[in-house]
């Protein structure tokens, strides 16, 4: 009997259309002799919905079609199983059950922990990181802090809340201005490099937070690396085993890998929302992004950027397929680690591709961590039979409470 795996993708998010394109990639590779593929596809409003015809990436470009034909439905457990029921309607039916979700998700209202956090208070088996691993994966801020407390190496930053400043943007300016121009400036919890400017001056430093601050409540500012070598790896695995991918180096005419390059290209089409598509260039995904792979390190280098990737990875307590991007200052050869991406664009399936594993053995060792997570987690004590309730009621209950409290 094949393994039902339901592939969540969308949700309310910035990168909404970017996880189509990565979840539709790996539906398309999953090895449907193993697993049978259940799409489930959250609406920017936040509908669920499940249906064959959203596998075909063509019908995002009329969403009315989906509303139309494919079924609304909630995801939840009934009887000992994990059920999509239809949402609406006379007869609430069962449209299907799954034994495992993968969130193929990027960006705030996903991946940041809290669609696993739904998916965990239910109990069902889940492909990549848990609630932790999401929420430290996908804040920058929470992130550089775990990773300093470990020494890892990185370039000088801080981070700020709106609210402080609102109260007083002159101090907060001051205290970045410590650090040495250019800056880049970024929301700390989207991705694909959305929101985020480099920054030579001051004036130009108050127009990118402006910017960053329509995307999030937090801001990470941080040194550039001049003489940039900007290069990723793709670490699999959990906290006791781990393996490396291989290493590529991100070639673009940016200071840093915009959302254009990643998955723009030379695509003109738009989808509805204003999102550009180019079935020649989009529908790849990150793998349209221009680089060097292998990436061209000496070995000293090269086992450097595998190390601290792993250490990385391990201490943030990802899990899945994470890739880990780097910054190379070129004439120093100092090497920066500058953030995870733990539902990487893509699912970084070209960089496990250069090691000859193909997408379809990436998708397949997921699924497979993703179960050997949920046994060990449910191996562990997580509530007590207790007659708490009980002695409560004998004591007089809530009324009883009150009694003491006056």
């Amino acid at each position: 009997m094949r393994i039902k795996v339901g592939v969540i993708f969308g949700g309310e998010t910035v990168e909404h259309e970017v996880s189509i394109i990565s979840a539709i990639q790996a539906m398309n590779k999953i090895d449907s002799e193993k697993y049978e593929i259940v799409p489930i596809y959250i609406t920017k409003d936040r509908e669920w919905y499940t249906g064959d015809m959203l596998k075909d990436i063509d019908v995002y470009q009329d969403l009315n079609l989906i509303k139309k034909y494919s079924e609304n439905v909630v995801l939840y457990f009934k009887d000992g199983c994990y059920v999509l029921q239809k949402k609406k309607g006379m007869l609430k039916k069962i449209v299907k059950e799954i034994d495992i979700a993968f969130p193929i998700v990027h960006g705030t209202n996903v991946e940041d922990g809290v669609l696993q956090g739904y998916l965990q208070t239910i109990g069902i088996p889940l492909v990549g990181p848990n609630v932790y691993g999401a929420v430290v994966g996908q804040d920058k801020a929470f992130m550089k802090d775990i990773w300093s407390s470990r020494n890892l190496p990185m370039t000088k930053y801080t981070w700020f809340y709106d609210c402080d400043y609102r109260k007083n943007s002159d101090k907060i300016i001051n205290e970045i201005e410590n650090l040495k121009y250019p800056l880049i400036v970024k929301p700390a919890r989207t991705g694909s490099s959305v929101g985020i400017a480099v920054c030579e001056n001051q004036d130009k430093l108050k127009e990118a937070i402006d910017d960053a601050l329509q995307y999030d409540n937090k801001v990470v500012v941080e040194e550039v690396v001049e003489n940039l070598k900007e290069v990723n790896i793709a670490v699999m695995g959990n906290y006791e085993n781990q393996k490396v991918s291989e290493i590529e180096e991100v070639l673009s005419a940016n200071k840093f890998l915009t959302y254009t390059d990643k998955y723009i290209g030379g695509g003109k089409g738009k989808l509805k929302g204003g999102f550009k598509y180019s079935p020649k260039t989009s529908s790849k995904g990150m793998a349209s992004a221009s680089r060097k792979l292998p990436a061209d390190l000496d070995s000293k280098l090269r086992e450097e950027i595998e190390n601290i990737a792993i250490d990385a990875f391990k201490v943030l307590g990802a899990s899945g397929n994470s890739r880990i991007d780097f910054l190379i200052d070129k004439k120093t050869n100092k090497v920066y680690i500058n953030e995870i991406n733990s539902i990487p664009g893509s699912l970084a399936f070209y960089l496990w591709d250069a090691k000859e594993i193909n997408f379809t053995q990436v998708l397949d060792d997921m699924i497979n961590i993703g179960i050997k997570d949920y046994k060990k987690r449910i191996s562990k004590t997580h509530s007590f039979e207790t007659n708490i309730l009980k002695g409560f009621a004998a004591n007089g209950g809530v009324k009883g409470m009150k009694g003491k409290l006056k």
